[in-house]
């Protein structure tokens, strides 16, 4: 497989990845490093990420561990350096809760199942394959994320940012 390959790959996937990206984490400037490790890592594979049935789900998998991996590092970076803060008080009940802001009190494990769960549309199955656990792991969490997503986001219909 050629960089020729390569580059056609990512302008094709870029976009999609971005979004993924910015479902997991929340943050477009760390959607962007997000997406852009993943097209590193996926480039110095680039032969066997080329040969794969499906070279989208390899990248979409390159991307969800990146991000698991991440994140696991900056928590131990937060919890070796920075003492715990108690949770912060009441939340105004007048504050608008929009999907984003919910999704990022998920973990972000159970965070990154709902995304592939729910977003991405794929099976039981390939998420456990991603995630590297159990379909009943996948299932119960899912579960039991959008039951909290239900509870912070109450009977809305509409979600709006809040200005």
């Amino acid at each position: 497989m050629s960089a020729k390959s390569f580059e056609e790959f990512a302008r094709a996937n870029q976009r999609r990845l971005y979004r993924t990206a910015y479902l997991l984490c929340g943050n477009a400037e760390t959607a962007r490093d997000l997406t852009q490790t993943t097209l590193a890592k996926l480039f110095q594979h680039w032969r066997r990420v080329g040969a794969a049935d499906s070279p989208h789900a390899y990248a979409r998998t390159v991307l969800t561990r990146t991000y698991l991996a991440e994140r696991r590092r900056r928590i131990r970076d937060l919890l070796a350096h920075t003492p715990m803060d108690p949770p912060a008080a009441d939340i105004s009940p007048d504050l608008t809760v929009t999907l984003l802001s919910a999704l990022a009190e998920l973990p972000p494990r159970a965070r990154a199942m709902v995304v592939l769960r729910y977003w991405e549309d794929l099976s039981v199955g390939t998420v456990a394959s991603l995630m590297r656990c159990s379909e009943s792991t996948v299932k119960s969490q899912c579960s039991r994320s959008l039951a909290r997503l239900r509870e912070q986001l109450g009977d809305a219909r509409t979600y709006t940012v809040q200005a």
